[in-house]
């Protein structure tokens, strides 16, 4: 650990606390339940990491923590705030600390799927047993389904790619597919201890999976490289995966059609 990063934790443990003592002051709030690097998996916590909680308090007490965030200043002066959910903001604390959170009453936390948390402080009668989720994590879903998937994604985009629709096609090849690719590896990939996150498949892939994370500059090349992109995943397809023979030569054909580089096509109506 560095010394940025064991000030970091410092301030960000410390944050939490200070939260806590502020939330312990007003009978309607019940706990703060915290999530993510500062909650349950402290050990990645870094230089890099934002606050991620819950604030449980009083079903009559929910609409007011949710639209006025007082409560949240007196631990530490807001820069910047919006509402980026029905049942929280995104927050930028005045010294660069972001915090996202949600408030729930004790009975909404068992229709919300989340990862296992930590509880900060909480009152007599919230159970500990609700750091855990009763919702389950989102299941891995069906390999055939994934291939396919991805196969279409590399297929539609070197269409749009090849119309001209250069940033779609990055998209599609890039992000959709990759996506798609990356959730295959994570059922064989070795993990070297860092945990994955359910919710986001790209989260932390580098230390999690390093043979794989060497592809991305190829697989995320950016605008201009999105024929090349999907013709290596392609190929990270066909090695690992029962992929046809006419899918495989119909994204090479395309692939082989629309050439790369940004300034070639233009784009034209459907």
């Amino acid at each position: 650990m560095t010394a940025a990063d064991a000030l970091a934790r410092e301030r960000l443990l410390g944050r939490l606390e200070r939260l806590a003592t502020v939330l312990q002051a007003d009978p309607a709030a019940l706990g703060l339940l915290a999530l993510g690097s500062v909650g349950a998996e402290t050990a990645r916590l870094d230089a890099w990491s934002d606050l991620d909680f819950f604030v449980v308090v009083e079903p009559a007490a929910r609409a007011r923590y949710v639209a006025t965030l007082d409560w949240l200043a007196a631990a530490h002066p807001l820069a910047w705030h919006f509402r980026n959910t029905a049942d929280g903001h995104k927050a930028l604390m005045s010294d660069g600390v972001l915090c996202e959170f949600a408030v729930f009453a004790p009975g909404d936390l068992a229709r919300v799927p989340y990862a296992p948390g930590r509880w900060i402080w909480r009152r007599a009668g919230v159970p500990e047993a609700a750091a855990r989720p009763t919702v389950p994590l989102p299941a891995a879903r069906d390999e055939a389904w994934l291939v396919g998937e991805a196969l279409s994604n590399l297929v539609v985009g070197l269409m749009r790619h090849a119309r001209g629709e250069r940033l779609a096609a990055m998209r599609l090849v890039q992000v959709c597919a990759l996506d798609r690719v990356l959730e295959l590896a994570a059922r064989t990939a070795a993990t070297g201890g860092t945990p994955a996150d359910p919710f986001s498949p790209e989260r932390r892939i580098e230390a999690r999976d390093p043979a794989l994370a060497a592809q991305l500059p190829t697989w995320a090349g950016g605008y201009g490289h999105t024929v090349a992109a999907a013709r290596s995943l392609l190929a990270w397809l066909q090695a690992r995966h029962a992929v046809p023979a006419a899918v495989a030569a119909h994204i090479e054909a395309l692939a082989a059609a629309g050439g790369d580089g940004i300034a070639a096509g233009a784009v034209t109506p459907r």
